[in-house]
């Protein structure tokens, strides 16, 4: 019955897009067979307001009707241009994740459910809601702490987000499953580990806790840093559905006409920008994941303070080094190195050739370097890499996501700031020294430690491993002696898997049959 109610909310959110004209504005004329007439379906369904507006208009028309889940999924596939397009994922990287707010009475309920305390003893005053998105809204607070009176922000979910995320999810995992399924190309794409990364990091960022617990890492780690600081967090006043922490005075760094009378310095301030979220990635292997301007303040002495750090992306080691090569790589025009590291990282399969990968990498960097400063982009290049990458059969990445989601959209802030701001020049001195220090002598030297480290640990599990070395011995002797069987659980989870294929191709035919029949009662 769930698999029935994902499909049937799918269904809807599929009409409301044709209603709302979003699927009529994509580009269809060079489809063919039941694609093209479903797309010319479209066009005769769409609403006739909906059609005097442009693209994304109409899809964040659809989006503001479909609901908070539909938010966050157009914004997370704006991270994807290799899924969606780069023209849609332009267009969902443009929705506001803005939305109405709640009673101020159902905020104290929360509170109040949260932390089990009467809000007169919390808070000295607890104001409206001053700002509200798809996950929780803000409220100005006062708090007294030894007869001193402070200002505070306090970060309240929304009733019933959960559950509605929840039942959408299983809607956005159904239609992942139907796309691997019924069409293979596709697969390299891996939708439903897509989709699973989205409800991954939707449900961290539904406990605020989490969320407090980020900004606290992310002060600790940028303590020393020049220019840039988040707020921070008040412990004693959050909770799993609150999150209460210093109000933040300072520009957005939306309003550019703002900072520019205040009298900031536009480039020096985006230069900050990028080379902060560098260090972060690079140096901490942990940053904010979701700095768009409206989370981005700007206080009168020229530092960044960054809020909202619900989505927060964390790359390994491993990860952080070959992400340092790539981009140096392309910086020095050292294509050879960048295709090999690929290929060190497993992202390209072995059967390929490095050679012929690094030529199409150089066919991607060399015309971004013939470029003047204003038009080289970080957003262009992923998407060519993505374009180029797809003909030498890699893999997305589900881990690296939010990581080109976020460098895309700060560098489109930084942009906003200084039109003329080149990407490369402000990364070079970040990734340089971050080479130097991590993969050159003083790299060697960590990384030995780190060796002599393991192999300590490695000494201390002898035991361990030599007793399980010598069950799997036994268990492949049985192996040879009467074949490989399958415990009871592996059986039934082979059937459980080939039912649930089996009723999810069953699902879809009869949504598709009563959406037709609903359409045409529509129509009649």
């Amino acid at each position: 019955m769930s698999s029935l109610s994902a499909a049937f909310r799918l269904a809807r959110a599929g009409w409301i897009l044709t209603r709302e004209g979003v699927v009529a504005a994509l580009p269809g004329e060079e489809l063919s067979g039941p694609p093209k007439f479903g797309w010319r379906m479209a066009k005769l369904l769409t609403r006739r307001r909906a059609k005097k507006r442009q693209r994304s208009e109409r899809l964040a028309g659809a989006v503001a009707r479909l609901g908070p889940s539909y938010v966050k999924l157009g914004q997370f596939l704006a991270t994807r241009p290799d899924v969606v397009g780069n023209d849609i994922a332009l267009d969902l990287a443009l929705l506001q994740d803005r939305m109405h707010t709640f009673p101020r009475e159902q905020a104290v309920h929360a509170i109040e459910g949260s932390l089990g305390r009467p809000v007169g003893e919390l808070f000295r005053e607890l104001g409206e809601p001053v700002a509200a998105a798809s996950i929780a809204q803000v409220h100005a607070a006062e708090v007294e702490r030894e007869g001193v009176v402070s200002k505070v922000a306090v970060k309240v979910i929304r009733p019933g987000v959960r559950k509605a995320f929840a039942h959408d999810l299983e809607s956005f995992f159904l239609a992942a499953r139907l796309q691997e399924c019924y069409i293979p190309s596709s697969r390299r794409l891996r939708p439903v580990d897509v989709t699973e990364t989205l409800a991954q990091t939707t449900k961290i960022e539904m406990d605020l806790r989490l969320e407090a617990a980020a900004l606290s890492e992310i002060g600790e780690n940028t303590q020393g840093d020049p220019g840039f600081r988040v707020p921070h967090v008040d412990w004693e006043r959050t909770g799993r559905d609150v999150l209460t922490m210093e109000w933040v005075d300072g520009i957005k760094m939306s309003d550019v006409e703002g900072l520019r009378a205040a009298g900031h310095d536009l480039p020096l301030i985006a230069a900050n920008l990028i080379q902060s979220f560098l260090r972060h990635t690079l140096r901490d292997g942990f940053f904010h994941a979701d700095m768009h301007p409206g989370n981005l303040f700007v206080e009168d002495n020229g530092t960044i303070v960054a809020v909202d750090l619900g989505i927060a992306g964390r790359l390994g080691k491993k990860e952080r080094h070959f992400l340092a090569e790539i981009l140096y790589g392309f910086i020095t025009r050292d294509y050879l190195r960048v295709a090999e590291v690929h290929f060190e990282a497993g992202y390209v399969p072995r059967k390929h050739n490095v050679a012929a990968f690094a030529q199409a990498i150089r066919a991607i960097g060399e015309p971004i370097h013939g470029q003047p400063a204003e038009t080289i982009s970080m957003a262009k290049l992923l998407t060519l890499l993505f374009e180029v990458t797809e003909l030498f059969d890699m893999a997305a990445r589900p881990e690296l996501v939010l990581l080109q989601k976020t460098m895309v959209v700060v560098e489109g802030v930084a942009r906003t700031l200084d039109p003329a701001f080149n990407m490369w020049k402000t990364a070079e001195p970040v990734v340089g020294n971050w080479i130097a220090s991590n993969l050159g002598p003083r790299g060697m030297l960590t990384d030995a430690r780190d060796g002599v480290k393991a192999l300590l640990s490695l000494a201390r599990q002898a035991p361990d491993f030599a007793a399980r070395t010598e069950r799997l011995s036994r268990e492949i002797d049985k192996m040879a002696e009467h074949g490989l069987r399958f415990d009871d659980e592996t059986a039934k989870a082979i059937g459980k898997a080939e039912a649930r294929h089996t009723r999810s191709g069953r699902v879809a035919l009869w949504v598709i049959a009563l959406t037709m029949v609903w359409i045409a009662w529509k129509l009649l």
